[in-house]
């Protein structure tokens, strides 16, 4: 069981800060062994996520206890930082990326977002990821955008598309800066960190190409994805 005190910081800017809460959950063992008995997760479908996600439900027993007194715990963090009374829970998962690059689509090369809401929170934990792992968050160069709006999404996706035609057919997940995004902030995986951010914010994972790409949550690259909107 994990002891640490929970340690708070803050990146990015005011009005779209990135929290950081390190030593979040003193049961995180329990948290991982929820994740394992639902293995194994079936292949994500709906969207670009390259691999597995289970979706949690209120039948799921201990794995549901868990986002329960996640969201709970996270509470105080949000009215903080975001300024939100309170929130409602819209979706919560255990997802493990289990893609390699050579098989990523065009579309899993870019940073993306999550929704043009921004009341759209993300709630990122992670419960086991390998060393080099994260979480970056990106700017369009030729649009210089950040956070994808209802008024800008357009112009956005316009270009996005454009662009992402012209990667080299070699390239895997994004990492760092190119020529089409600027990286404007990482924020390394380390088990037992949670963060929290808007979803309407570019952002995407770092997902080191040597790492296993395991579908099994005893060893692959095991978070919770929590979203919620903020009222």
């Amino acid at each position: 069981m994990n002891q640490v005190k929970p340690e708070l910081r803050r990146v990015g800017t005011s009005a779209n800060p990135v929290v950081v809460i390190d030593g979040f959950d003193e049961a995180i063992d329990a948290a991982a062994a929820a994740a394992d008995a639902l293995g194994p997760f079936p292949k994500h479908a709906g969207n670009y996520y390259p691999g597995h996600r289970r979706v949690i439900t209120e039948e799921d027993g201990p794995a549901n206890a868990y986002v329960e007194r996640l969201c709970a715990a996270a509470a105080t963090f949000i009215a903080g930082a975001f300024d939100y009374e309170r929130f409602d829970l819209l979706e919560a998962s255990f997802s493990l990326v289990t893609t390699p690059p050579e098989q990523l689509l065009p579309e899993q090369r870019t940073p993306h977002f999550d929704s043009t809401d921004p009341s759209y929170l993300a709630i990122l934990h992670y419960l086991q990821v390998p060393e080099g792992s994260g979480t970056a968050f990106y700017q369009q160069r030729s649009t210089g955008i950040e956070q994808v709006t209802e008024s800008n999404v357009g112009r956005f996706v316009r270009a996005a598309a454009a662009e992402v035609s012209m990667l080299p057919e070699n390239v895997g997940y994004i990492h760092g800066s190119n020529p089409f995004f600027r990286q404007t902030a990482a924020i390394e995986g380390v088990t037992n960190r949670l963060i929290i951010y808007r979803g309407s914010l570019l952002h995407s994972g770092i997902i080191p190409p040597d790492m296993n790409f395991s579908a099994n949550p005893q060893d692959g690259r095991l978070t919770a994805n929590i979203f919620v909107r903020g009222h």
